[in-house]
């Protein structure tokens, strides 16, 4: 689908007859992205929850192409400045810019839209183009020139649009991350189970999973200590959350425990001792398929989540390791980030696997890998063991899987700017677009994923466990409620992957 958004220049001009004339020629529906409720959400600083519904809404269309009517900028609603960027890089729509002048000096005119480029700098690839409306059309060439953008021609007479009728996607965007991740758990009805039941962002999170549907919650506790965090939290528990008391499972896991445990010479009376640990309990329902997976985290700690499931669980057929991905959403799109969380200084071997297993991850949630093994050398720039260990590591990445683009070693700059990766590895078809960033160790990746998500203010999911037969996911310690909502969304999505 090519998604085109009309974006007004001047105060008070509608895009209505500017997107009706580009529905004519891209055989296209027209969307009003802008309704009743939209200034009011924009005011009450509820962005995320307009471009979640936008997404919602567009899915829904299931248009060929589409038409956006942007945001007409008005000087007094300040808070709507900017909007339409958002509102482009939210949908993954070019811009086509709308002017209506009758000045006859160029330089003027483009200079207008000079100002509005600006408020793109930080979203490289997004414009797309301009039309002029009113006697300035006849300038369009030299405001061309003048502005680096397409001209278009006017809304009476559009010139060639065929480019934007081939537009690409080109990013997965957080709010389209978001909504598809809710719609698949959804549509994936997993039960998931969460060992820390009585843990206040757990009950508050499992309530709102219960609420929008997003997965079936079990909490391990007794019902008074969830009511009471309820209670003093003022959350209302939904009649169909489940609530155990770990005591009155223990018994009927034993015999099954003793037998996966074996090997190791387990003994009922250890079995119980064990499965006073919730999260060990919560593991062996999953293991007995009583449950479809497992969240937890808010206050164990990763060692804690993951040492049950390798004991219990164990690795998928062909999982040489166990490893962890998140999913940044930052503003202009969603990277995903591997290893941050769980193996301290892999092997060029098991780099290449990690490598793998975050491209196939990104994959599974509608984000098109493209992977950058992450070094403070960008191909030959520098060298050393860390460098030459990152080398090895791509090439044997690509040897396993020809399929996948991979590609290092890369600098972060290198690999995320777009400026940065054609200058130091021109022709690159990773460089300066990389969605899969694959650090070379858990030291670097752990500091960077923090550092982005604190110092950016970007919501991070995950981390996502992959590696195992089931899904278990690990929580950060300072999760908050709506971090734990989508861990327990991505458990659902992966638990139905698993099964099939």
């Amino acid at each position: 689908m090519a998604k085109i958004l009309i974006a007004p220049v001047s105060t008070g001009l509608s895009a209505d007859a500017a997107a009706k004339a580009f529905a004519a020629a891209l055989n296209a529906q027209v969307f009003q992205a802008v309704d009743s409720t939209t200034e009011a959400l924009l005011a009450q600083g509820k962005s995320d929850d307009w471009f979640d519904a936008l997404v919602g809404k567009v899915a829904a269309l299931n248009a060929d192409n589409l038409v956006i009517e942007g945001i007409t900028p008005d000087a007094d609603k300040l808070f709507l400045a900017g909007k339409n960027v958002e509102l482009a890089l939210s949908l993954d729509a070019g811009v086509v810019l709308v002017l209506k002048s009758d000045n006859t000096d160029a330089a003027a005119v483009a200079q207008q839209l000079n100002l509005t480029k600006q408020l793109y700098t930080n979203s490289p690839g997004l414009l797309e183009g301009f039309i002029i409306d009113g006697a300035a059309a006849a300038l369009g060439a030299q405001v061309a020139e003048q502005t680096g953008l397409t001209f278009f021609g006017s809304s009476d007479k559009l010139q060639d649009v065929s480019a934007l009728a081939k537009r690409e996607a080109k990013r997965l965007s957080p709010a389209q991350f978001r909504y598809n991740l809710i719609d698949f758990a959804r549509k994936a009805d997993m039960r998931i189970v969460l060992p820390e039941g009585a843990e206040p962002r757990t009950v508050a999170a499992a309530a709102i999973c219960h609420e929008k549907g997003i997965a079936r919650c079990v909490l391990l506790a007794t019902r008074e200590e969830v009511e009471a965090v309820a209670k003093e939290r003022g959350i209302s528990l939904p009649d169909s959350l489940e609530i155990i008391d770990p005591a009155t499972l223990v018994e009927q896991y034993v015999e099954p425990m003793c037998e996966l445990r074996k090997s190791k010479g387990l003994t009922p009376e250890d079995a119980r001792k064990q499965l006073q640990d919730t999260v060990v309990l919560g593991t062996m329902m999953m293991a007995q398929n009583d449950v479809d997976g497992l969240v937890s985290g808010a206050v164990h700690t990763t060692a804690n989540t993951i040492r049950p499931a390798l004991q219990l669980i164990k690795t998928a057929p062909g999982a040489s390791l166990v490893s962890s991905v998140f999913f940044m959403l930052l503003p202009n799109q969603v990277l995903a980030f591997g290893d941050c969380a769980v193996n301290p200084n892999p092997t060029p071997e098991q780099l290449a696997d990690i490598a793998i297993q975050s491209a196939d991850s990104a994959k599974a949630f509608g984000i098109d890998p493209k992977v950058a093994m992450i070094s403070y050398s960008t191909i030959n720039s520098g060298s050393g063991p860390d460098v030459d260990a990152v080398i090895e590591a791509t090439k044997l990445a690509n040897e396993k899987r020809p399929d996948l683009a991979i590609e290092g070693p890369l600098q972060y700059d290198a690999a995320t700017v777009p400026s940065i990766g054609q200058s130091k590895a021109p022709g690159s078809a990773v460089a300066g677009q990389a969605t899969v960033l694959v650090f070379p160790d858990l030291n670097t990746g752990n500091c960077t994923y923090k550092a982005v998500q604190r110092s950016a203010n970007v919501l991070s999911v995950g981390p996502l466990l992959q590696g195992l037969r089931k899904p278990v996911n690990d929580l950060s310690r300072g999760a908050l409620i709506e971090d734990i909502v989508f861990t327990i969304a991505l458990t659902a999505v992966q638990a139905k992957q698993m099964q099939g």
